[in-house]
Order: C-alpha cells, then structure tokens, then sequence
C-alpha cells in the first residue's frame, strides 16, 4: 500500500496543477477563444514555463538515474525499463530520445510566441495553452509512476492523454505550423505510441500469443497515420509516425532478428514515409496534393492553415 502512495502522489500534484490552472483561467479554460485578456495571457505563460520545465527536467533525469525514494522496491530509468522488457514495442532509445529532444527545442519555438508582440501569434498560442500545460502535467505524472513499476496506472494517465490531445487536435487543427507539431502533432503521435508501448510492458507481453497479437496491432500504427494524411494532409503526423515506427524496427530487428515484428514495423514506416512525402513536397513548391488530377496553388491565407484542405 506504502508503493501505491509514492507511485500515485505524482497524480495528486498534476491534479493539483489542473486545479490551479481552472482557478487562474477562465470557467473553462479548454474552452475555444479567438482572443485572450492580458491576464489569461500571462498566466499562460507562467503555467506553460512551469509545466514545461517540469516535464523538461523530471524526463532528462529519470533517462538517466533511478529514483531512489524507496530503494527496496523495483525502480528503473525511462529507458532501463524498456531494456528490461522485451516486448513486441520495446524501442530504440536512441531514437527516441532524439524524438523527444526535438520536440521538447520546437516547443521552446511555441512558448516563444506567448511573448510575441504579434497579437495574432499570441491568441493563436495561447488557444492551445490549456491542453498544453494539461499535456505537460500528465506527462510528468507519467514518468513518475513508469520508472516505479506501476505501469497500470501509467497507461491510464496515457490514456487519459490521449484523449486530451485528440481533443485538441480535432478542434485546433488549423493553427500554423510552429504551433500544431511541437503541441499537437508530434505529442499526440508519442501518446498513441505509448498506448502500445506502454500497455505491452503493463500486461507483460512475451507469451506466444501476445506476439501474435501484437503482429495484428501493429497496422493499427499504420491505419492511424494514414487516417491522419487522407483527411488532414498532415504530414506532421506522418513523420512523427515514420520515426517512432522506425524507432520501433530498430530495436525489435536488434532484439529478434528471426521475427515478423520489425519487418512488419520497417514495411509500416516505409509506407508512410512515402506516403507522407506525397502529401508534404507538393506544399513545399507552392502546390497542394490532391488525390486525382489536379493541382492548385496554395492561397495565401491558407498559410494559418497549412494541414486542412480549404474546401
């Protein structure tokens, strides 16, 4: 009972933190708003700093160091536990770490326009502020119960992530680039990969059975991307799938070299880099990539929404 409490007192901080945030903001600060009074905005900028270095330095720390508040119980790094279980999602942490670094140096890009003299910029920022500090609060939460073992509960708060980026994406889809990958995009393409990394290491899935599962699963990664760049053109959503997928590969050839795991995960990564390429060159010469003979040229308006078709 005494490791439940320690694994789950991170949960009552963030939860601590999602109070605070409804407290400062307004009634509902998910809630969708064109502008922001100057004090919305400032507190923004406070919670997004704060979240922000918290997840910043609680993920670099625990990559490297065990945590040591109850060294009798099972404790591990980040990435020690993905050593430790050879599932059919273990991953490379190479890559992934790399995944995570670029990402966590473009969100620097989005906090920076908090303090934009660009009012358009701020409001834009800002619209997205809620689900972003939500984000930053769960996914502390996250590190602190996964390195403790407890990888039910973890799974949960993926969950529970999941949905709170889903949510996002489906109603700010349109925001310009330097805000849609480091707090859409490429959080919610981690959040859907650590649904099956995650949940392969909480069920402990080595049995036969479970690899065969796991064979089926596996297009789901697929599915989901291309889910993405048919009906969004987002090819932000396309990369960050291709890394995380090849990151996937990587680690299951190194593991297995005899399985269908990593030739499956290659043929997914493969597939969806192509295809994102489809969707992402034709916007770089000005074009947008439709599916059938015609091409266009992009408006420009069409610039603050870069990955929604303009029907």
């Amino acid at each position: 009972m005494a490791n439940f409490n320690q694994g789950t007192s991170s949960i009552a901080s963030s939860c601590t933190g999602a109070s605070l945030l409804t407290s400062l903001l307004p009634v509902n600060p998910f809630s969708r708003r064109e502008s922001h009074s100057a004090a919305s905005v400032t507190t923004y900028k406070v919670l997004t700093i704060l979240s922000w270095l918290l997840v910043v330095i609680t993920s670099f720390y625990y990559s490297f160091n065990v945590p040591q508040d109850d060294i009798k119980k099972w404790r591990s790094t980040i990435w020690g536990v993905n050593a430790v279980y050879h599932t059919p999602f273990a991953t490379s942490s190479v890559i992934a770490s790399i995944y995570w670094i670029i990402l966590f140096i473009s969100q620097i890009g989005y906090v920076w326009h908090l303090f934009s003299g660009n009012t358009e910029y701020v409001n834009a920022a800002a619209g997205v502020g809620s689900h972003f500090i939500l984000n930053n609060l769960l996914q502390f939460a996250w590190v602190m119960l996964f390195v403790r073992g407890h990888f039910i509960w973890s799974e949960i708060l993926v969950i529970v992530n999941f949905f709170n980026l889903s949510f996002l994406y489906f109603r700010h889809n349109t925001h310009p680039r330097f805000i849609h990958f480091p707090v859409v995009s490429g959080p919610l393409a981690w959040s859907f990969f650590a649904l099956y990394w995650n949940g392969a290491i909480g069920v402990n899935a080595h049995s036969l059975p479970a690899r065969i599962l796991a064979n089926v699963a596996i297009w789901g990664i697929l599915v989901y991307g291309l889910f993405f760049l048919v009906t969004f053109k987002d090819y932000t959503m396309g990369f960050a799938l291709s890394v995380l997928t090849a990151s996937l590969g990587v680690h299951q050839f190194l593991q297995k070299a005899f399985a269908l795991q990593w030739i499956f995960a290659f043929a997914i990564m493969g597939t969806l880099f192509l295809a994102t390429l489809v969707i992402a060159v034709p916007g770089i010469f000005g074009k947008e990539f439709k599916f059938g003979r015609e091409h266009h040229i992009v408006d420009p308006d069409q610039e603050r929404a870069p990955l929604l078709e303009d029907n």
